[in-house]
C-alpha cells in the first residue's frame, strides 16, 4: 500500500473518529437535559433516545448502556469543570488571591450548573452500590484532589502537609450548597461566593 494511500485511510479514519466524538457530545447534551428533570433513577435511555432524536438502536451505537451514557456525560462536564478550577488558579501565588478566585468559581459552578452536579452527587453515591460507575467516580474525584493539593501548595503550605481531607471538607460546603439551591434556599451567586470564601479562609 503506497503511503498515499495510507495518508487518505488515516484520514477518513480520523473524520470518521471526529464525527462520532462530536455525535457522542451531542447525545451527552440531551442526556443530561433528561437527567436534569426526571433524575438518574427515573431517567431511561428511551427518554435519551427521544430528546436526541434518535431511535433506541442508534443510540445503543454510540453506548452500550444507561452506565455507559452517563459515565460519559459526568466525566466530560467535570473534565471542563476541572479545567475551570485550574485555570483559575494558573499564576497565583498568593493565598488571599487562591481563596478569591477558587471561591469565585466554585460559586459560578454552583449557581449556574447546579443540576449538573446534582447529577455527579448522584452517581458517586450510586458507585457505592454499583462497579460500573467506581472507576469514573474514582478518576474524577482523584483528579479534584489534586486540583485542591495544588490550590494548597500555592496557598503556602508544603505539598507533604496535605492531606485528602482537605478536598473532603471543601466538597462537603460545596454539595452543601449545591442542595441548598436545589431545596429552595437559593441564593444569587454573590451570596455563594462569599459562604465559599469564609470556609476557603478557614481550610486554605
Amino acid at each position: 500500500m503506497t503511503d498515499s494511500v495510507t495518508d487518505k485511510l488515516q484520514l477518513r479514519e480520523q473524520r470518521n473518529s471526529q464525527k462520532r466524538n462530536e455525535k457522542k457530545a451531542l447525545i451527552a447534551d440531551s442526556a443530561l437535559q433528561a437527567l436534569h428533570e426526571l433524575g438518574f433513577a427515573n431517567t431511561s435511555l428511551r427518554d435519551i433516545a427521544a430528546r436526541a432524536g434518535l431511535s433506541l438502536g442508534m443510540l445503543h451505537y454510540y453506548f452500550e448502556d444507561k452506565t455507559a451514557l452517563i459515565a460519559y456525560c459526568v466525566k466530560t462536564y467535570k473534565s471542563g469543570f476541572m479545567a475551570s478550577l485550574e485555570g483559575a488558579l494558573a499564576g497565583e501565588q498568593d493565598r488571599a488571591a487562591v481563596v478569591a478566585r477558587l471561591s469565585g468559581v466554585l460559586a459560578f459552578a454552583i449557581f449556574n450548573d447546579g443540576p449538573t452536579h446534582r447529577l455527579w452527587y448522584d452517581i458517586r453515591n450510586q458507585a457505592l452500590f454499583d462497579p460500573a460507575f467506581r472507576e469514573t467516580v474514582n478518576d474524577i474525584e482523584q483528579s479534584l484532589v489534586q486540583v485542591m493539593k495544588n490550590a494548597w501548595v500555592l496557598a503556602g503550605h508544603s505539598d507533604s502537609s496535605f492531606s485528602p481531607l482537605v478536598y473532603s471538607a471543601v466538597d462537603g460546603a460545596f454539595q452543601y450548597l449545591v442542595h441548598q439551591q436545589a431545596l429552595g434556599v437559593a441564593k444569587n451567586q454573590q451570596a455563594i461566593a462569599g459562604e465559599l470564601q469564609w470556609v476557603l479562609e478557614r481550610i486554605l
